[in-house]
């Protein structure tokens, strides 16, 4: 290494015999798997630590937690209308159920997982003010320009902020609709105009007409603030007021149209 080049490489087992290191050259190979095995690890924890992950586990919990309360309060409903004298559906009436006082046995379990359908419910809202507070500073532009909800889901659906910010805008225009985008391969369905990003006001204020342009000028400016937020992290109001101005301009077309 001193001499920055050589003609063969060096003999490192048995350099460390000879230091003590290892005993032999088979535990010099065994302390080399477990200390780069140990790196590798440290490299997985760290990248699991960063921000834009934790943002990343916490949408997902989101999504988790109200696709179980969901669920449930089916099961409850259906539960309820076969005991109770009153019908409901969802998680209203799962509050409902869950205020109740036991007359039985039966009714004391159904009111248990009523009280569980409220508590996944009142999680996930937990969880969601939390990503709402958290997003903002992980992806500052990101989070403006979409929402800090949207903004969290475009993150998991890539990955991670770096994968999202090396993505195209194609790509970010049509996360979260892989299922469509491989039946229109396959030549079983059109060309998804849109994924996820459909939620934002920009493409569900549209006229259907246009909201394939509406989003793909959403997922243009999307692209360019997640690379801002990866890259340099510096919060850009201008691109709101573009992103703006393109939705209005495409929006007014719906009058001449």
């Amino acid at each position: 290494m001193e001499q920055g080049a050589a003609d063969s490489p060096a003999d490192w087992p048995r350099r460390a015999a000879e230091a003590g290191f290892a005993a032999d050259e088979e535990e010099y190979y065994d302390r080399l798997h477990a200390a780069t095995t140990d790196v590798a690890r440290e490299q997985v924890r760290e990248r699991e630590r960063a921000d834009d992950q934790q943002l990343l586990h916490a949408i997902r919990a989101v999504d988790d937690t109200r696709r179980t309360a969901n669920e449930l309060a089916e099961r409850v409903a259906e539960w309820g209308s076969s005991l109770l004298d009153d019908a409901g559906t969802g998680v209203e009436y799962a509050r409902e159920v869950a205020d109740r006082e036991p007359s039985g046995p039966t009714e004391r379990r159904l009111i248990a997982l009523a009280e569980q359908v409220v508590a996944l419910a009142e999680e996930a809202d937990a969880l969601e003010t939390h990503v709402e507070r958290v997003a903002p500073t992980v992806a500052p532009n990101l989070a403006a320009l979409a929402g800090p909800t949207l903004a969290a889901r475009l993150i998991a659906l890539s990955g991670g902020l770096e994968s999202l910010a090396k993505s195209t805008s194609g790509t970010v225009q049509v996360l979260g609709a892989e299922e469509a985008l491989f039946a229109h391969l396959r030549g079983h369905a059109p060309s998804p105009k849109h994924g996820v990003i459909y939620t934002h006001e920009a493409i569900h204020g549209t006229h259907s007409d246009h909201r394939g342009s509406a989003a793909r000028a959403l997922a243009g400016k999307l692209t360019i603030a997640a690379r801002i937020d990866h890259y340099s992290g510096e919060r850009r109001p201008a691109l709101d007021a573009e992103l703006d101005e393109r939705i209005e301009r495409i929006q007014s077309r719906e009058g001449s149209s």
